[in-house]
């Protein structure tokens, strides 16, 4: 029974691989921007939703994320450092934010599309979709209508925010992610790796949030900090991040029902256009007061996931230390307040 189930996991992995690279060959022969994310999210999503059995690469796809830690830590240099005070404003406007999206959102989910008060409060949470998955379900949500809830988003979000880099802020993408494997010295590539896995393993066990992107960062920027690497991880690595987030975003739309789609996902989409008019709003007051330039201001306060953001921040050639901070406060806040004010709040609502 084992021997059958791991060759039917093995399988359904074979063909999301096959499709996964097919989508991607053919984003690539049309010359679409960032083919190596587009292109497997995009094939995979389809056939899902078509009914094809997918499956993610569990913890490859995790250790995938460890790249992209790897390269915001690179990232953070002293002279970056140097410049956190000037970010202080703009920073201080992200608990704000997120008040606001929470004052929008709950009731939206709650009195517009008819989901209980569990699911409703983390489905507006802008957080990670596991992490708002598992608490959303210890508090008693639907575990299924928050993954679909929060793939939406992230994968609207991603879909649109390279239109407006490209069309509205002039962006080409086409800024290099990073030098290629034959230029980089051997030292400085396994002095990555090890980052990556003790970054990304040691924050597990200490219970760090998001400990696949935040540990390895925190590791590589000692490591830039202390001038032992001078650079982002290969070209070819970032390709392979991005590969595999595209996957992960796809199948998570596998097994999609008609009544799944007409509830939890237009709910998603409905509930993106609200965050996008207060991304914008945000964006414009960073902007006005001068806090950033427009491309940071928007890739900060965009409602994505914390991985996507920071590839697209690469490629557009966007100031990545600003844009990161400002997310990972965002993730840090919503992972440590949200479950507090939720219980909080159920309290108030008891008396």
């Amino acid at each position: 029974m084992i021997g059958l189930l791991t060759s039917a996991v093995s399988l359904e992995r074979l063909r999301t691989l096959g499709v996964a690279a097919a989508g991607t060959l053919v984003a690539w022969v049309l010359g679409l921007p960032l083919p190596f994310l587009f292109g497997p999210l995009g094939a995979c999503l389809v056939t899902a939703m078509a009914g094809m059995r997918l499956r993610a690469f569990g913890q490859v796809s995790i250790a995938a994320r460890t790249i992209l830690g790897v390269a915001v830590g690179a990232s953070i240099t002293p002279s970056l450092i140097g410049t956190l005070p000037q970010m202080a404003a703009s920073v201080a406007l992200i608990p704000l934010y997120i008040a606001v999206i929470a004052l929008v959102g709950v009731p939206f989910f709650h009195r517009v599309c008819g989901f209980d008060k569990a699911t409703a409060w983390y489905a507006a949470m802008p957080g990670g979709l596991q992490d708002m998955v598992i608490f959303g379900t210890e508090a008693g949500g639907d575990p299924r209508a928050l993954s679909l809830i929060h793939a939406t988003r992230v994968l609207v979000v991603v879909s649109i925010a390279p239109l407006i880099l490209t069309f509205g802020m002039g962006a080409s993408l086409s800024s290099p992610m990073g030098p290629p494997a034959r230029d980089l010295p051997v030292n400085e590539i396994a002095l990555m790796a090890l980052a990556a896995l003790v970054g990304w393993k040691g924050g597990e066990r200490v219970g760090l949030f998001g400990a696949s992107i935040l540990g390895p960062m925190i590791m590589t920027a000692a490591l830039s900090l202390s001038g032992l690497i001078h650079t982002r991880p290969p070209a070819e690595a970032i390709l392979f991040a991005q590969f595999m987030i595209g996957i992960s975003i796809g199948v998570g739309y596998v097994g999609i029902t008609f009544a799944e789609f007409r509830k939890d996902v237009l709910a998603g989409i409905a509930f993106v256009l609200v965050l996008a008019a207060l991304a914008t709003f945000f964006t414009e007051i960073v902007v006005i007061f001068g806090l950033a330039p427009p491309m940071e201001g928007f890739l900060a306060f965009a409602p994505g996931g914390q991985a996507e953001m920071t590839v697209l921040a690469i490629v557009a050639g966007a100031d990545l230390g600003y844009v990161i901070v400002h997310h990972l406060l965002r993730m840090f806040l919503v992972i440590t307040c949200a479950p507090l004010a939720a219980k909080f709040l159920y309290s108030l609502a008891k008396k």
